[in-house]
């Protein structure tokens, strides 16, 4: 068969200082836009992109040992500092491996920047055994998908890249990079960076949309908004607060959202509850529904019998602004038509309760939890169905982060972890996790222990997947037996999350009583560095 391979691909002996090939004009480029952090799972199409490295000072790159690791830390690291990672991901395998942790982050508006090698453009058509269709993976889970067709575009590529993650309200793009326009030079006289491109801005909300709220807020009733995506920072918290004060509404989150800043002298926000029924009741009393960076309520699955809209259809819902839209300035315009400017928010009283004594169960776990949370903690919470009661025994807490669950796709406190303490190296990060979900990435543990980050992991060690047990209940399935039990369980064989977690290089203890769990998180609070404690309950 004849080589396919182009006359004027450069071998890589002419490109020895690495610092006119598209690899390094793409890393630049990256630079250049605000790209600090790089975290990478990479192979052998991507190599040149991993030797530039070297030469592009500043910028920090993080090894882990799954893509969907990679890609949960870009997510984590977006929700704190709302500006992208790069990732860097092998093939269609490599972004395939990555693509549950990006639904989530898309559903968190999580801006990303993925680099995804391919083979080289003259090596696709041989259809060699890693050959895929990697745009075709990408679209459903990226805003924006560009293959570069050579050394030359990629400084243009990457910038716009960048812009597209960066547009409102956060996007994913993914930027396939094939091998031979990483090894290629760029030609003479072409720069090697681009000046950063312009990120599509927030759809402004008009002025007649804020005085139709206005009067329906203005005429009474009971209202309530329901805030998503940057509106639970703890700025536009303050301004929705005055709103609600003004006039009574009552202030809602999604149930799955990226992240709330609360705790003592915050604006407090209710969520809308998990399970149907609950949410059906906290909804049905209402006579308008504002929805302001948010989507009307719907439930998580479908149930038989059990409605899939969870408000009230007698219930009027206005669209304030879409998530694509400026939902900070139309809680600002919003104040302003109403007048409430003046006036005093409700604002959380810190509670901190005593520490609780006795024996271990589900309420017990959650007040030692809210018993012994610093202050600036930022918290990421998988625990399903052993922290049921978490959020509501911290919310007196100190001032702190409370980070969930967006896209239902498990397995996403750990990776996001990484990203979180990468992002704000001087906040204890507190990773709240089941045993079932964290099943789905306990490789993540390496990456804390070789980046020594300031993370306390805590395992809710049930030893099944309890959530799926209350599901089987929930859809009407109740006829539970043998088989079907050992697709819900974790007991045979039980998992040593201790020696697992030593295994990769993280200290870990165990805890079987409320002391025992008391104890472990004095001395992970205490520590600079990864710990792990497995709550047997």
């Amino acid at each position: 068969m004849p080589d396919h391979r182009p006359a004027e691909a450069a071998p890589e002996s002419e490109l020895a200082d690495g610092t006119t090939n598209g690899a390094f004009s793409l890393l630049r480029s990256l630079q250049a836009s605000g790209i600090e952090v790089c975290f990478a799972n990479p192979g052998t199409s991507e190599m040149h992109f991993v030797a530039a490295l070297d030469r592009a000072e500043g910028l920090r790159s993080i090894l882990g040992l799954f893509e969907g690791a990679v890609t949960g830390a870009a997510d984590g690291y977006a929700r704190m500092l709302g500006r992208p990672a790069a990732t860097l991901l092998h093939l269609g395998p490599g972004l395939a491996n990555g693509l549950s942790a990006l639904h989530n982050a898309r559903r968190a508006q999580s801006p990303i920047v993925n680099v995804i090698g391919d083979h080289a453009t003259f090596h696709r058509a041989l259809d060699a055994p890693l050959t895929s269709d990697i745009e075709g993976a990408a679209r459903p889970f990226s805003h924006w998908v560009r293959t570069s067709p050579n050394a030359d575009s990629l400084a243009v590529d990457a910038a716009a890249a960048v812009a597209a993650a960066l547009s409102t309200p956060g996007r994913i793009a993914s930027l396939i990079l094939p091998a031979d326009a990483a090894w290629s030079p760029v030609t003479a006289g072409r720069p090697l960076t681009a000046a950063p491109a312009t990120p599509q801005p927030p759809i402004p909300v008009g002025a007649d949309a804020i005085e139709a709220a206005a009067r329906i807020l203005k005429a009474g009733g009971r209202a309530a908004l329901l805030l998503g995506g940057r509106a639970l920072l703890a700025e536009p918290l303050e301004v929705a607060g005055r709103i609600a004060a003004a006039t009574g509404a009552q202030l809602l989150a999604p149930t799955m959202t990226g992240r709330i800043q609360r705790g003592a002298g915050r604006v407090p926000v209710t969520r809308v509850p998990y399970i149907v029924d609950q949410a059906v009741a906290a909804l049905k009393d209402l006579d308008t529904l504002i929805l302001i960076g948010a989507k009307a309520p719907v439930g998580f699955f479908a149930y038989p019998n059990k409605p899939s809209r969870l408000w009230n259809p007698a219930t009027r819902v206005l669209e304030l602004a879409t998530p694509e839209g400026d939902a900070i300035q139309a809680l600002a315009d919003l104040e302003a038509a109403l007048g409430a400017g003046r006036a005093t928010p409700m604002r959380t009283r810190l509670a901190r309760p005593e520490r609780p004594q006795g024996a271990l169960n589900l309420d017990t776990l959650a007040q030692m939890v809210a018993a012994t949370l610093p202050e600036g903690v930022i918290v990421l919470d998988e625990s399903i169905t052993s922290g049921r009661g978490l959020m509501q025994a911290t919310s007196g807490m100190p001032p702190h982060d409370w980070l969930l669950g967006t896209g239902g796709s498990i397995g996403w406190a750990l990776p996001v972890a990484i990203g979180v303490a990468v992002a704000c190296p001087d906040r204890k990060v507190l990773a709240l996790e089941s045993d079932g979900s964290a099943l789905m990435l306990p490789q993540t543990l390496w990456t804390y222990a070789r980046e020594q980050l300031d993370i306390l992991t805590v395992i809710f060690s049930n030893r099944r997947y309890q959530i799926l047990h209350h599901e089987m209940q929930n859809v009407g399935a109740t006829n539970v037996g043998p088989k079907a039990r050992t697709l819900l369980d974790l007991d045979n064989p039980v998992v040593d999350w201790v020696s697992l977690a030593k295994g990769f290089g993280v200290p870990a203890t165990r805890a079987a009583t409320l002391e025992e769990f008391g104890r472990a998180l004095d001395a992970g609070y205490a520590t600079k560095g990864p710990m792990l404690i497995e709550l047997l309950c």
